[in-house]
């Protein structure tokens, strides 16, 4: 008997309706309090013993109702729930400046050991000398892969790491008696956490414009100088996806005007091991280990961005940080008669974080770095090349770094928007790329592939989102406009739900 070299048929067909709303084996799981009973609980428990409540006012007013299920009703449910969850692990993640890099799984053995995953930040300083260890071999990494003189290592993610690095500046410049600095330049192309921070910090924002080529205009940032400016801050790679030609350039004007230079380095898996941003004249830059350092991002784990600092703003540093000696690695806790801003938050930051980020650093090495920073490259330049065949590119004359940026104008006509052809990628299986962001650019399609992608993984999605740009051209609107169409929920109001969100269930 041969063995049957064909295969079982692939029903191709679409999903129909069905008796329990499910299609096939992807769910429509409803919330907990709609499948739970009040009545009931999974788990008895005794009767908790009386008490004089010393909540007063805040005393709960009524019952609290929590939905009771059995044991294999609640796994059941989160289980599906995870299911619903598109994620790295199930496919290419094509979020434009967000990096969704592979998260090996060396890394999170490596966390997951007894001595750093049970490790406490009160234990006393002699129990964790190990620790203290990886914070600061994972420290001399980036201070070395940026060409630095300090890092801080507590900042929680990038908008703190900003938050860091601009409060050290606002601190050189009161040390030179110069705290009447008021102003901070912003490119168009910065993240926009870069404003968002300045004016939180108290100053005032000035905006850079692009050339159209998609970089800084120098000439705009020298004109826009004065005694009054403290700093800029300047995403490189930008949000453009482009590398910044005139950094230099840049950084010379800033410095000659007595200003400092920040720079956004959320970015930085298009250029670590490959360019040091302090060999171009930074003097603070965060790095979000979530995105270069392969950690994980969000619900995955907590955010990491530590700051490096130029010898300039390493007197500045904040309290904690490790201080080497001929003992070993020292936590120094308190500012004592140096000018440290202070202490930025309680704890030295996030442990599983540096654990994941030195295991990536420790299993690439130098060279594995600068490969990785390379392929991230290449693939965004592969599919920028085969995107071009139907997609509008307003910098499309230029090659890319670590991202493609698409905008709409393919679409003219069509009846067709960035929002839904984001819907239909969903069908296809694909997480929308970034959408409407850089705001520099109408219906902007931001794609990073990351170096992670093989030529195949590349390959199918450049093919899928091709087809789909023939289907939009060729007049198939009604494919895009109620798209998504396969998902456990059609099309939702975001906008109503972002703006009037309902935060607590209420039972009809």
């Amino acid at each position: 008997m041969s063995m049957n070299q064909q295969g079982r048929p692939t029903n191709a067909g679409k999903t129909t309706d069905t008796i329990t709303n499910e299609s096939a084996l992807l769910p429509a799981e409803p919330l907990l309090f709609e499948i739970g009973s009040r009545d009931h609980t999974g788990v008895d428990l005794p009767a908790a013993p009386q008490h004089k409540s010393r909540l007063g006012t805040f005393k709960r007013q009524t019952p609290l109702e929590l939905p009771g299920l059995s044991e294999p009703e609640t796994m059941r449910h989160y289980v599906r729930l995870s299911r619903l969850n598109y994620s790295i692990d199930s496919g290419l993640y094509p979020l434009g400046s967000c990096t969704m890099k592979h998260n090996p799984r060396l890394n999170e053995k490596m966390a997951r050991l007894p001595g750093f995953a049970d490790v406490h930040p009160l234990q006393p300083i002699s129990s964790v000398e190990g620790a203290l260890e990886v914070i600061s071999e994972l420290g001399q990494w980036l201070m070395t892969l940026t060409s630095t003189h300090a890092v801080a290592m507590s900042p929680k993610a990038g908008a703190h790491g900003e938050l860091c690095g601009m409060m050290a500046i606002r601190a050189a410049h009161q040390d030179k008696g110069e705290g009447h600095r008021s102003v901070v330049l912003v490119p168009e192309s910065a993240h926009g956490t870069n404003p968002a921070t300045a004016a939180f910090l108290g100053y005032k924002v000035k905006p850079i414009p692009a050339k159209a080529d998609g970089t800084v205009d120098v000439a705009a940032v020298e004109e826009a100088l004065s005694p009054d400016v403290a700093a800029i801050m300047l995403t490189n790679p930008n949000t453009c996806g482009l590398f910044e030609p005139d950094i230099k350039k840049i950084a010379d004007a800033i410095h000659a005007a007595g200003a400092y230079f920040y720079c956004d380095g959320a970015n930085f898996n298009a250029i670590m091991g490959v360019v040091r941003p302090g060999d171009l004249g930074i003097d603070a830059m965060h790095i979000n280990l979530h995105k270069t350092f392969s950690t994980p991002h969000g619900g995955g784990g907590p955010g990491a961005g530590p700051v490096v600092l130029s010898q300039v703003l390493a007197p500045f540093a904040p309290v904690p940080f490790i201080r080497r000696s001929g003992s070993g690695p020292e936590l120094v806790e308190h500012v004592g008669q140096g000018k440290s801003l202070g202490r930025l938050t309680a704890f030295h930051g996030q442990m599983g974080m540096f654990t994941r980020a030195l295991t990536y650093m420790l299993s690439h090495g130098g060279d594995g770095l600068e490969r990785a920073a390379k392929d991230a490259v290449l693939n965004a330049n592969y599919l920028k090349v085969r995107l071009s065949e139907l997609f509008s590119m307003p910098y499309g004359e230029q090659f890319c770094m670590h991202e493609v940026l698409c905008d709409d104008e393919f679409l003219k006509g069509t009846g067709v928007t960035t929002l839904d052809f984001a819907k239909a990628m969903i069908d296809e299986g694909y997480h929308p790329m970034t959408m409407y962001f850089p705001l520099v650019v109408h219906g902007a399609m931001l794609i990073e592939p990351t170096e992670s992608e093989s030529l195949n993984e590349l390959d199918r999605f450049a093919d899928t989102m091709l087809e789909l740009a023939r289907a939009a051209l060729d007049g198939e609107t009604e494919r895009f406009t109620s798209a998504p169409l396969k998902a456990p929920l059609r099309r939702l109001d975001e906008t109503s739900a972002a703006r009037n969100p309902k935060l607590k269930w209420i039972a009809e």
